[in-house]
C-alpha cells in the first residue's frame, strides 16, 4: 500500500490506538509497524487470531504484559557466553515470570484455538526465574544469601564497621577531646571513616587528612588507631565486588544453555502483545471480524468510522461489487459522501492488517492488491498547484498504477473547475477505469455522472439522505438512488419568494427537469422498499422467534414423553416382579400347611391374600400401561369436562375449551394445562378414582379445583388479619386440587406476615413441610409449601 493512501485515510491513527492497548515495549513497536497484507491466508490466520483473542477476553478477562522487558541484546551477549549485569538478569528474571503468567492464562480455556499450541510451547524456566529471584534484589542491590562466599564477607563488613565505629565513637565522646573536635560525629571520605577536627588542633591527632572544610575551619582526619581497620574494611569492599561477580556469572551461565527458549519466549511474548492488543481495539470498538473474499465483493452492514465520536457516528451500510463495480454517490455537503468513502478505505486497510472492523457481524470486505484515494483539498502553494491541479496530478497517477486488484477512491472527481470541462472529464476518467474493471467509488455534484450511472450497466447510483424538513443530513447512505441538490426545497423553506423558484424552475432545461423527476419518483419508490423491507424483516424475524420456540416446546415435550413411557415400563415391570414373589412365597405356604395338615381356613385365608395381590397388581399394571382409547375424529363431538387421553405426551386430562378454528383445544392435566390438536388426543375413561369419587362429589370438588388453583398467592400489602384466611383457603384449595407444591409470597417487610403465614402452616395437618425460597424462588421473601401425599 502506498504510504500517501495510508495517510490520507488516516490509518497511522488506528495503528497509534492500536499500540496503546498493547503492554509492552516491544509489542508497541510491532503494532506501529503494522501494515496491511495482500496474501488472503495470511489475513485470514490474523483475523482467526484476534478473534480468538477475543473470546479468552471476554471468557477469562484482559491479559496483561506488565514486566516484559527487550531482552534481545542480553541474549545475544548470553549466546556469545558473556556474563549479565544485575539489571540484565533482573529484566530476565521478569519476563520469566511474565511468561509463566501468561501460560497459566492459555492454560485456562480447554478449548482448542489459533493460540493454544503457542500458550503450551512457552518455556517459563521456573528454576532459574526463582533463582534470580532469590538471588537480586535490585539493579543495585545482591541478597547477602545469594552465595555462602557473598554472605561470609558481609558478615566480616558488618564486624568490622562496628569495631571501627565503637572506636571513633569513643574518640568523639571522650570530654578530653570535645574542645579539639568541631562536631560529635563520625563521617566519610573517600569511603574511610573519619572525625572532623578543628584545623588548628589537627596536630593532636595522629593519623590521615583526608579532607577540609570550603572554609578550611575543619579537618577531616582519620585517625591512626583505626587506619588499618578503615583497610580491613576497603579489602572486604574489595572481595564483596568480586563475589557479586561470582553470583552473576554463575547465574548467567545457568541462562546460557537456554538461550533458544529465551529468544523464543520473548518472540512469543511480543506477537501474544500484538494480537491481544488488536483483541482489546476490537473489543473498544465493539467491531466484529469481517468475512474475507477475492472477488471485490465489500458489503459493510451498519458500519461505523472508528475515528468519528462513537456518540455521533451514523452506521451505514454500503455495497460494491457483484452486480456494480463502480459507485457514484451524490448528495449535499456535510452529508456523509466523504465519510462513505474513508469509511470504505479504512475498513479495506484494517481488514487486510488482522483488525476486526466496527460494524455488524457478516460484513464482507475483498483482498485488493492496492487502494488509492484522492480524497480531501490537495493545494500545495510550494508547488504552486491549484486545488484541480493537485487533484488532477494525483489522478494521473492511479490512472497510471491501478489494476484489476485495486480499490479507487475519488472525492468530488473533476471539482475545481469549469463544471462542463469538468464533468466531462469526470466521466472519460470513470469510463476508462469502468472499462479496465477496477472497482471504484467517487463522490460528485455533477448531474452528468447521475445519469450515466443510471445508463451504464455495472454502475449504480448512490446518495447521502437529506431531510428537506429539517435542511439537515441524516448520514445515512442510499444504494442506488441518486442524490439530488434540494436547492429549491432548502430555498423555500428558508423564506425565498415561490415566483423566484418558479422562474429559476423555467431556467432548468427540459433534460435537467426530466433528470429531476427521475430521481424523485426513485426517491420515493426507494423509501416505500425500505419501509416495505423493515416490515418484512421485522415479520421475517418473529417468525424466526416463533419457530424457535416451538422447536424447543417441542423438544421438551418429546423428553418428557419419553420419561413418561419409561416410568411407566418401569412401574409395569416392578408390579409384575412383586406379584411373582408374593405369588411364589404364597404357593410355597400353602403347599406346606396342605402337607402339614392345616385347618381349611387357613389355606382359604392365603388363596384370598394371594387373589387380592393379583388383582391389584392386575390394577396398576392396566394403568401403568393401559391400551389406547379411540381417536377423535369429529372435533365438534367433544364437550367441556371429557376426559382424553394426550398421545405425545401419553397422559390423560380432561378438556377445558372446545377446539377453535385450526383444531386446537386446551387440556387440563392435574396442575398443569396445554394446547394440543385434536388430531393428538383419543378417548380415555375416568380414572377409578374419579369414578368413585363422583358418587360423593368429592372428585367433582378436586377437578374443578385443579382447573382454578394456581402455583402461588401472594399477599404483599395485607395486613395479617386480612391475609390469613386467604392463604388459609388458597392452601385448602390447592390441597384439594392435588398439588404437590406451593408458594406463599409475603414479602419481607417487618416479618410480622412472614411470622403469622409460619404460625399459620404449623396448624394445618395436611401440610408436611415448609421453606423459604431460594435466590431464584424469591429468597426470604417466599415461602415453600409441601403438601402430605395421599389425600
Amino acid at each position: 500500500m502506498k504510504e500517501k493512501t495510508l495517510r490520507t485515510l488516516e490509518y497511522h491513527k488506528i495503528i497509534e490506538r492500536l499500540s496503546s492497548c498493547a503492554g509492552s515495549a516491544c509489542g508497541k513497536e510491532r503494532c506501529r509497524e503494522t501494515l496491511p497484507l495482500t496474501d488472503l491466508g495470511e489475513i485470514e490466520r490474523l483475523q482467526e487470531e484476534t478473534q480468538d483473542a477475543l473470546s479468552r477476553i471476554y471468557a477469562h478477562g484482559s491479559l496483561y504484559f506488565s514486566g516484559i522487558h527487550d531482552i534481545r541484546a542480553a541474549v545475544k551477549r548470553l549466546d556469545m557466553e558473556a556474563g549479565l549485569s544485575a539489571g540484565e538478569l533482573l529484566h530476565i528474571g521478569s519476563l520469566l515470570t511474565a511468561v509463566k503468567r501468561i501460560r497459566d492464562y492459555g492454560a485456562g480455556d480447554e478449548r482448542e484455538d489459533s493460540l493454544t499450541e503457542r500458550f503450551r510451547m512457552l518455556e517459563p524456566l521456573v528454576s532459574i526465574a526463582n533463582e534470580i529471584d532469590r538471588c537480586i534484589i535490585s539493579e543495585e542491590e545482591i541478597a547477602d544469601d545469594a552465595s555462602p562466599g557473598l554472605k561470609n564477607v558481609r558478615r566480616q563488613m558488618r564486624l568490622t564497621n562496628d569495631r571501627i565505629r565503637d572506636r571513633l565513637s569513643s574518640i568523639v565522646s571522650s570530654n578530653d577531646n570535645k574542645t579539639y573536635l568541631q562536631d560529635n560525629i563520625i563521617t566519610m571520605r573517600d569511603g574511610r571513616f573519619c572525625i572532623p577536627v578543628k584545623s588548628e588542633y589537627k596536630n593532636r591527632f595522629p593519623g590521615m587528612i583526608h579532607d577540609q572544610s570550603s572554609k578550611g575551619s575543619t579537618t577531616f582526619i582519620e585517625p591512626l588507631e583505626i587506619v588499618t581497620l578503615n583497610n580491613e574494611l576497603r579489602e572486604l569492599a574489595v572481595k564483596e565486588q568480586e563475589e557479586i561477580k561470582k553470583v552473576l556469572k554463575t547465574l548467567s551461565e545457568m541462562l546460557v544453555p537456554h538461550v533458544q527458549e529465551l529468544e523464543f519466549d520473548t518472540e512469543t511474548l511480543t506477537a501474544f502483545d500484538v494480537i491481544f492488543a488488536r483483541a482489546m481495539l476490537a473489543k473498544s470498538m465493539k467491531a466484529s471480524r469481517p468475512v474475507f473474499g477475492t472477488d471485490g465483493m465489500i458489503d459493510i452492514r451498519k458500519g461505523r468510522h472508528p475515528l468519528i465520536d462513537p456518540a455521533k457516528v451514523v452506521p451505514i451500510d454500503i455495497r460494491l461489487g457483484g452486480d456494480f463495480t463502480m459507485l457514484v454517490i451524490t448528495g449535499p455537503n456535510t452529508g456523509g459522501k466523504t465519510v462513505s468513502l474513508k469509511t470504505v478505505g479504512l475498513f479495506t486497510l484494517m481488514g487486510q492488517s488482522g483488525l476486526h472492523i466496527p460494524a455488524f457481524d457478516g460484513s464482507r470486505l475483498s483482498v485488493f492488491d492496492n487502494v488509492y484515494a484522492d480524497i480531501g483539498d490537495e493545494q500545495s502553494i510550494e508547488q504552486s498547484l491549484s486545488t484541480f491541479s493537485s487533484h488532477m496530478t494525483n489522478t494521473v497517477s492511479i490512472l497510471r498504477e491501478a489494476d484489476e486488484g485495486s480499490l479507487v477512491l475519488f472525492d468530488e472527481l473533476g471539482a475545481g473547475t469549469d463544471p462542463t470541462e469538468g464533468a466531462a472529464l469526470a466521466r472519460a476518467i470513470l469510463s476508462y477505469l469502468h472499462e479496465r474493471c477496477i472497482h471504484v467509488m467517487a463522490t460528485t455534484h455533477y448531474a452528468e455522472l447521475k445519469a450515466y450511472a443510471l445508463s451504464e450497466p455495472g454502475v449504480c447510483n448512490a446518495c447521502c439522505e437529506f431531510d428537506v424538513a429539517t435542511l439537515s443530513p441524516t448520514y445515512k447512505l442510499l444504494i442506488g438512488v441518486p442524490g439530488r441538490s434540494n436547492a429549491f426545497a432548502i430555498s423555500g423553506k428558508l423564506g425565498l419568494p415561490e415566483e423566484l423558484i418558479a422562474r429559476a424552475r423555467g431556467y432548468m432545461t427540459q433534460k435537467e427537469k426530466s433528470l429531476d423527476d427521475v430521481i424523485e419518483g426513485l426517491s420515493a419508490s426507494r423509501l416505500e422498499y425500505e419501509q416495505k423491507n423493515e416490515k418484512a424483516s421485522e415479520t421475517l424475524g418473529e417468525a424466526e422467534r416463533l419457530k424457535e420456540r416451538l422447536a424447543q416446546k417441542n423438544e421438551k415435550l418429546d423428553a418428557t414423553r419419553e420419561k413418561i413411557i419409561e416410568n411407566a415400563r418401569e412401574e409395569a415391570e416392578k408390579i409384575l416382579r412383586e406379584a411373582k414373589e408374593f405369588a411364589d412365597t404364597t404357593i410355597r405356604k400353602i403347599n406346606k400347611l396342605a402337607g402339614s395338615g392345616a385347618p381349611m381356613r387357613e389355606l382359604e385365608e392365603e388363596r384370598g391374600a394371594l387373589r387380592d395381590r393379583l388383582s391389584g397388581a392386575e390394577r396398576k399394571k392396566k394403568s401403568a400401561s393401559k391400551k389406547p382409547g379411540t381417536p377423535i375424529t369429529d372435533p365438534s363431538q367433544l364437550k367441556i369436562g371429557d376426559n382424553v387421553h394426550v398421545i405425545s405426551l401419553n397422559v390423560d386430562g380432561k378438556i377445558v375449551s372446545l377446539p377453535g378454528r385450526k383444531g386446537e383445544v386446551t387440556v387440563s392435566m392435574g396442575a398443569m394445562r396445554t394446547i394440543v390438536n385434536v388430531s393428538d388426543l383419543e378417548t380415555a375413561e375416568a380414572p377409578p378414582e374419579q369414578q368413585k369419587s363422583e358418587k360423593t362429589g368429592v372428585g367433582a370438588i378436586k377437578i374443578q379445583k385443579a382447573y382454578d388453583v394456581g402455583m402461588s398467592v401472594n399477599v404483599i400489602g395485607m395486613r395479617v388479619d386480612e391475609a390469613l384466611p386467604v392463604v388459609e383457603k388458597y392452601l385448602d384449595d390447592a390441597y384439594l386440587a392435588g398439588l404437590q407444591n406451593v408458594s406463599v409470597i409475603h414479602g419481607r417487610g417487618t416479618g410480622a406476615l412472614k411470622d403469622a403465614v409460619h404460625g399459620l402452616l404449623k396448624r394445618l395437618k395436611y401440610v408436611s413441610s415448609y421453606r423459604f425460597g431460594t435466590f431464584h424462588e424469591g429468597d426470604r421473601g417466599v415461602t415453600i409449601v409441601e403438601f402430605k401425599q395421599g389425600n
